[in-house]
């Protein structure tokens, strides 16, 4: 199933629900959680020193007794106690008195800058000075210790998120200091500034953590946001039978390429076979069309009269499902040719790249849009259909906005491509990697959620499937080759292998 992500007050109730309903006492539901961070630690490293810097809530609670259960496995560990306020929460106090009765030697109390001790850079840092409910910048003493860790070079492992960063709204803005971790510990559910790219910096690589928050809490509490999970996707793809035929699995028109830009039709059209339509037509520019035959025999043609660019909307009653954008160009017959494929289409639609762009020019049109359409653009291109934003958190509220209100699929690309739904849902695409940051990545992407809903599969199934299908075949192909030589066909080369991961 999928993992939901929940806001800090969620995150709250979540802890509070499973204190009352296991039940467990909240200081036992914190050793649960600093056990699992203890043990994923250990597990990686018990050669280096290492310095923990605890603040005085409930985080530094979880440092305290990380530290303590380091040492009880005979790991040197070193606790320094960031003293930002006068008052310890409960559970911070009880475990900083626990690690005092056992380990007092290891305790060292910062009360100003002078206090801080030197750091080296193959020191291991462990941050939990401030948790997930910080409400405002860090400055002062706090802001200072943040510095000259970040400045270190040090490893840093953040225990639930990076002290200073916003789990629910931009940091950007803030003046205040965050920790740039190299890993952070996350429990039970990831933050959503998790899935932001300017959060990259300071979340580093992240992993969650089962505290085992109590069941019927999970599975009541809705949320707008989730996390694709294999287990999510392996049953929403269906299995053939023995006595299938191409008949059954759709006929997909791809309309594609202008002069120059055959490779990104090739590459879309590769794609759209490799995900298991059953007949593929290409409309084309004429003197796309060569390359087009040589280079994939499988597919079917349809003829543009221009010969530079399209230019003419075909017949579109024999098809499945249309997509349209890849190398299309943005010239005024080729914009007169998409309006009307927009009114006269009754079967799924799929925008991308130029199509995208020219419908961002007139944004009238969008009215217009059959309901279950799915748009796929990189941010340039959404920002250009939507409006600049600010900061990632902008940016999800607008798509979500975007899908609502014109009753669409929205593939915003990226790391953690998110995909957003008509009901103003939103899921985020684990798979994937930098390699994949190449010419032609999207071109495969449209190719392989055309050949999906060429068979039938929803809008919404066709979107995640194909987000997360394409991202594992990436993650295949860098796997052999690296992810600085990754090239577009290196993907769908890697899309058999990603189907099978499913079927076998």
């Amino acid at each position: 199933m999928s993992v939901k992500v929940f806001s800090v007050d969620q995150i709250r109730q979540g802890d509070a629900f499973t204190i009352s309903n296991e039940p467990i006492k909240s200081i036992d539901l914190m050793e649960r959680a600093a056990k699992k961070c203890a043990d994923w630690i250990s597990g990686r490293s018990t050669e280096h020193a290492f310095k923990i810097f605890c603040g005085m809530g409930n985080n530094g609670g979880d440092g305290t007794a990380i530290a303590r259960i380091l040492q009880d496995d005979f790991i040197k560990v070193m606790v320094y106690i960031v003293h930002t306020h006068d008052k310890y929460s409960d559970d911070g106090m009880n475990n900083l008195t626990k690690l005092e009765a056992h380990y007092p030697e290891f305790i060292q109390h910062i009360f100003t800058e002078t206090d801080i001790p030197a750091i080296d850079s193959d020191d291991i840092l462990v941050d939990a000075i401030f948790g997930s409910g910080l409400s405002r910048p860090i400055t002062g003493l706090g802001a200072a210790i943040i510095n000259q860790m970040n400045e270190s070079k040090a490893v840093i492992i953040s225990i639930d998120i990076p002290s200073g960063l916003y789990a629910d709204h931009s940091s950007i803005l803030s003046k205040g200091a965050i920790v740039q971790a190299d890993y952070t510990l996350s429990f039970q559910t990831p933050k959503l500034a998790f899935f932001l790219p300017e959060n990259d910096i300071y979340v580093g690589e992240w992993t969650l953590l089962d505290i085992k928050i109590h069941p019927d809490y999970l599975l009541s509490t809705p949320t707008h946001y989730y996390l694709l999970t294999k287990d999510d996707i392996k049953p929403r793809l269906r299995q053939r039978t023995r006595f299938s035929h191409k008949g059954i699995y759709g006929h997909a028109l791809l309309i594609a390429g202008s002069k120059g830009k055959t490779g990104a039709a090739i590459l879309s059209a590769h794609a759209t076979l490799r995900s298991g339509a059953g007949l593929v037509t290409v409309h084309l520019p004429e003197d796309a069309t060569t390359p087009m035959q040589t280079a994939l025999p499988e597919v079917m043609i349809s003829y543009d009269r221009s010969k530079e660019a399209f230019s003419h909307l075909p017949d579109v009653s024999p098809y499945s499902a249309i997509a349209i954008g890849p190398g299309l160009g943005q010239r005024p017959e080729t914009a007169t040719a998409l309006k009307l494929l927009i009114q006269e289409s009754r079967v799924p639609l799929l925008f991308d790249a130029d199509a995208i762009n020219i419908i961002s020019e007139n944004k009238t049109w969008l009215s217009f849009l059959p309901p279950g359409c799915i748009f796929t653009p990189h941010l340039k291109e959404f920002e250009r259909l939507t409006g600049a934003t600010t900061d990632g958190f902008e940016r999800l509220k607008m798509q979500q906005e975007f899908s609502v209100r014109y009753k669409c699929y929205v593939v915003l690309k990226g790391a953690f491509t998110s995909i957003s739904t008509p009901e103003g849902i939103t899921y985020f695409n684990p798979t994937g990697n930098p390699g994949m940051a190449t010419g032609g990545s999207g071109d495969v992407l449209t190719g392989i959620i055309l050949g999906l809903l060429t068979q039938h599969y929803t809008p919404l199934d066709a979107a995640l499937l194909g987000v997360y299908l394409h991202g594992s075949a990436g993650d295949i192909a860098a796997g052999n080759l690296g992810v600085d030589t990754l090239i577009a066909s290196d993907i769908i080369e890697n899309l058999g292998n990603a189907f099978k991961a499913f079927t076998d």
